[in-house]
């Protein structure tokens, strides 16, 4: 009996990682339509009280998107992101040290895991997610370049107002296309992303403003090659 349950799990096992194998390297080169997250924020507008049920998003290929933007993130969530292999360890040390002393907790995650985070798996805060986030982490960084993380990431990233990517994020908040932003423009999408449901681009706080103008002066600090990584 234990044999043969062993043996069951073992072709699970397989196909689990055939079936994640076959998905991811199928990204590499088609565009998600849509993540679990929009799935879910959708069925929450069908239930929910406002007038507008719908969720934004249009894909954009990395080379219309403002060169600003990619640095931008980086600058905003992970400014390690094209030298760290999916996981920024330094940083998790440091989230880890301070979190022991802090009653806010602040995260450590890459661009690389939230990408693994919104693309292939249903939105939940649990170790078993983790887990499968890790998984699908070093599964992108695998078969994926820096340049498409990059790219699916700025396509899937949540904004403010149910809008999904920078494209419908700057046609809301500024009414131009995302190739057209300039660098504060992308400095303020940027700075709503640690909580894109509680801040607004469009409408920014005080904080927000002033995480714009910090990340407006990192961007220009970062080197051409950074720029040249996501041509």
């Amino acid at each position: 009996m234990a044999l043969r349950i062993a043996k069951i799990a073992l072709q699970i096992l397989k196909w689990f990682i055939i079936l994640t194998f076959v998905w991811v390297i199928a990204l590499r080169w088609i565009n998600p339509p849509f993540t679990f997250l929009m799935a879910q924020r959708q069925v929450s507008l069908w239930f929910s009280d406002e007038q507008d049920k719908s969720i934004y998003k249009e894909w954009t290929d990395i080379e219309d998107i403002s060169k600003y933007m990619p640095i931008a993130v980086m600058s905003s969530e992970d400014d390690n992101f094209l030298t760290h292999h999916g996981f920024d360890f330094d940083a998790i040390n440091r989230a880890v040290k301070y979190n022991e002393t802090h009653k806010k907790k602040i995260g450590a995650s890459t661009i690389s895991q939230q990408v693994a985070k919104n693309v292939f798996l249903f939105p939940s805060r649990n170790f078993i997610r983790k887990g499968f986030e890790a998984y699908f982490t070093v599964l992108i960084e695998l078969f994926w370049s820096k340049k498409r993380i990059m790219e699916v990431y700025l396509n899937v990233v949540e904004q403010n107002d149910n809008r999904f990517g920078i494209e419908a994020a700057s046609r809301h908040c500024f009414r131009t296309s995302a190739k057209n932003l300039n660098r504060y423009q992308c400095a303020r999408l940027a700075a709503v992303l640690p909580n894109p449901r509680r801040f607004s681009a469009k409408y920014p706080s005080g904080y927000v403003l002033l995480r714009q103008s910090q990340i407006a002066l990192l961007i220009s600090y970062h080197p051409q090659y950074m720029y040249d990584a996501f041509k």
